[in-house]
């Protein structure tokens, strides 16, 4: 039997649904038993700790449940499609924040070029909050080669890009933007990206398919070509 939420639904996704607690925090619920909860929240507290823009957590002591601080503001999806964020500034904005959050030492690896990776960092995981954007959902995190997490949020928004609705042309100009500058992208990182987009158990056939016109919308606009100096 589920447990009881604990107030009011606020939100879901497509692994985890968002409860109100109250006006300060949330309660963030994996479904099907699944997640690390305490893993997570030991990641937001280490980047929080250099400076990066995630909410607050407390710790709950259960592997699918997250307490988190409760944000106001929309996400950057809605802003954008509300016209009060210009689309090429947001997909700067993701790059900016995927370099900052790659300047932090990995939490547990010692390996020198070892950084925290968000693995999700789309439009709808940024809060833009009246004291400036917030990342959220940590929920796929890890440690590696950054250049993993620069195919992972290209390749979310070209297969938004080539899905043919309401979202494909802003998903198309926030690529552009995500990729104007330079970029630790490589083509390695982009198989892996594809690969496991591919194998994520929440992807439908329908979005599954849309892949392979992604990389090809990818290698057109060479993305993968552009280095750090």
């Amino acid at each position: 039997m589920p447990p009881t939420p604990p107030g009011r639904l606020l939100g879901s996704g497509r692994r985890a649904d968002v409860y109100e607690i109250d006006g300060a925090w949330v309660l963030r619920r994996e479904r099907e038993g699944g997640g690390d909860a305490a893993g997570e929240g030991a990641v937001m507290e280490h980047v929080r700790a250099h400076g990066y823009p995630v909410p607050r957590v407390r710790p709950t002591g259960s592997r699918t449940d997250l307490v988190l601080e409760r944000l106001s503001g929309p996400t950057m999806l809605q802003a954008c499609l509300a016209g009060t964020l210009d689309l090429t500034e947001a997909g700067s904005l993701l790059a900016r924040l995927l370099r900052n959050l790659h300047t932090i030492p990995a939490l547990r690896s010692t390996g020198p070029a070892v950084r925290v990776l968000h693995l999700d960092l789309h439009p709808e995981n940024v809060i833009l909050t009246p004291d400036g954007p917030r990342v959220i959902d940590w929920s796929n995190t890890e440690e590696g080669d950054p250049a993993l997490d620069w195919a992972a949020s290209a390749v979310i928004l070209a297969q938004a890009a080539v899905a043919g609705d309401h979202l494909s042309s802003p998903a198309r100009t926030m690529l552009t933007a995500l990729l104007a500058g330079p970029s630790p992208l490589t083509r390695p990182a982009l198989t892996e990206a594809l690969r496991r987009r591919s194998a994520n158990p929440t992807m439908s056939r329908a979005e599954v398919e849309l892949l392979g016109k992604a990389e090809e919308l990818m290698l057109s606009q060479g993305g993968t070509r552009r280095r750090t100096s």
